[in-house]
C-alpha cells in the first residue's frame, strides 16, 4: 500500500479511538485544527452549549468558495458483548477496518483531510465545517455555525458533506438532496371509564381509528424527477393505564412526514389536522420541524464528483435524494439571499449505527484520491 493508504488509515485510527458519542467531541477537532494549520488554515472554533464546532479557512486567491462538511459525533455502540472487538480500539479483520465511526463518518474526515493536504494549485477559499452534534438534536451544531457564518456575510459556493452515501461499492451512489423531515406528536383526548360501561366513556383508540386509516392509505403526491414520493409513517402509540378493565382517556401517538418538494411543511401539517379534524377528534399536536427538502441539479459540483468517481473508480455514480437526513439540509438554504450546492459523497453505508460497524481497508485510498480530484477541478 501507498504512503497516501498508510496516511489516511492512520488519521482514521486516532479518531476512531476517541470516544465522540454525541455530543462529546473527545478532542477530534483538536486533532484536526492541529493538522489544518501547518497546512495554512485559519481555525476558528463556534461552540454552543456541550457542542463543539470547528470552522477551517484558507484563501488562495480569487475564485469559488469549497466547503468539506462533516461530524466528529458517532452514536451509542449499543451492547459491548455484542460487538466482536471493542468499539473504540480500531480492528482490522479480512480487509475490513471495524469500529464505532469508520463508515459514518471519521474515514471520510480522515480522507478529506489528506485529500486537502495534498491538493496543491488551487484558485479560491477551502474551509471545513466539522461539529460534534450531527447525531444529536442537530440544533447547536452545523445549524448554529451557519447562521452565524452568514451573519457575517461568508457565502460558499459548493458543499461536499462526507455522509456515508456509497451502497454497494465506492462511489455508486452519491446523495444530490435530501427529503424534507416532519415530526408530530399527536394527543388525542377521550374520557376515561370502565371497560364493562363503554356507553359511559370515550375510547380514543377506537375514535382514531378511521383518522390513521385515512392518513395511512392517503397518496400524497407522485413523486417527481429528483424525488420519490411523499410518506407518512406512524412510528409510536401508547395509551391505556396497562390494566385490562380501563378504557383510556388520553392516547399519544408520534409520526413523521419524509417529504419531497411538492409540498411544504405549512401545508403538510394543516392537510393532517384537517383529516383529524374531520373525523371529529378533540386533539392537540405538537410539530418539529427537522429540515426542508433540498436539490442540487446537475452543475459544476455534480459534474465534478462525477468525473473524480469514473477517473478513480471506472463508474458513474447513481445520483439519489433517498435515504435520512444529514447536515446538508442546514448548509443548502445557507440563508434567506444565498442557497449552496450540496452533495453527499462518502463510504458504504451497509454497517452504520449497527454492531461491528466497518468499513474496506481497500476504498481508503480511492475515497482520498476522489476528495483531492472533486477539489482540484472545483478550485482549479
Amino acid at each position: 500500500m501507498s504512503t497516501f493508504y498508510d496516511e489516511v488509515l492512520d488519521l482514521t485510527q486516532t479518531l476512531v479511538r476517541a470516544r465522540s458519542v454525541t455530543p462529546d467531541d473527545a478532542g477530534c477537532q483538536d486533532l484536526i485544527a492541529a493538522y489544518l494549520e501547518p497546512l495554512g488554515f485559519s481555525c476558528e472554533f463556534i461552540n454552543q452549549g456541550a457542542v463543539t464546532n470547528l470552522w477551517a479557512s484558507r484563501t488562495s486567491g480569487p475564485g469559488p468558495h469549497v466547503v468539506l462538511a462533516g461530524h466528529t459525533d458517532v452514536v451509542p455502540t449499543g451492547p459491548l458483548e455484542d460487538w466482536h472487538s471493542d468499539p473504540f480500539e480500531p480492528t482490522i479483520r479480512d480487509g475490513m477496518l471495524y469500529g464505532r465511526g469508520t463508515a459514518d463518518m471519521k474515514a471520510s474526515l480522515a480522507a478529506m483531510l489528506v485529500a486537502v493536504k495534498h491538493t496543491s494549485d488551487t484558485a479560491g477559499t477551502l474551509s471545513l465545517l466539522i461539529t460534534s452534534d450531527e447525531e444529536g438534536d442537530a440544533v447547536d451544531g452545523t445549524r448554529f455555525v451557519v447562521a452565524e457564518l452568514a451573519a457575517r456575510g461568508i457565502a460558499p459556493d459548493y458543499c461536499i458533506v462526507g455522509e456515508p452515501s456509497s451502497s454497494q461499492a465506492l462511489g455508486d451512489v452519491i446523495r444530490c438532496g435530501r427529503r424534507g423531515s416532519l415530526n408530530c406528536t399527536l394527543e388525542v383526548r377521550g374520557t376515561q371509564g370502565h371497560v364493562a360501561y363503554p356507553d359511559q366513556a370515550e375510547n380514543p383508540i377506537h375514535t382514531v381509528l378511521p383518522a390513521l386509516q385515512a392518513l395511512t392509505t392517503e397518496t400524497w403526491d407522485q413523486g417527481n424527477d429528483y424525488f420519490p414520493p411523499t410518506t407518512f409513517q406512524i412510528s409510536n402509540i401508547a395509551a391505556g393505564t396497562g390494566a385490562t378493565n380501563v378504557i383510556p382517556g388520553h392516547l399519544t401517538l408520534k409520526c413523521n412526514f419524509r417529504y419531497n418538494t411538492e409540498h411544504s411543511a405549512t401545508g403538510l401539517q394543516q392537510q393532517l389536522e384537517s383529516v383529524l379534524r374531520a373525523n371529529g377528534l378533540d386533539f392537540s399536536c405538537t410539530w418539529a420541524h427537522s429540515g426542508d427538502p433540498f436539490v442540487t441539479p446537475r452543475g459544476v459540483l455534480i459534474d465534478a464528483i462525477c468525473q473524480a468517481i469514473d477517473e478513480v473508480m471506472g463508474h458513474t455514480p447513481e445520483l439519489s435524494t433517498g435515504g435520512g437526513t444529514s447536515d446538508g439540509r442546514f448548509i443548502a438554504p445557507w440563508s434567506a439571499e444565498h442557497r449552496v450546492d450540496v452533495i453527499e459523497f462518502g463510504p458504504r453505508n451497509s454497517t452504520i449505527h449497527k454492531i461491528d460497524e466497518c468499513t474496506p481497508l481497500a476504498e481508503l485510498e480511492p475515497l482520498t484520491r476522489i476528495y483531492q480530484l472533486a477539489l482540484t477541478k472545483l478550485l482549479s
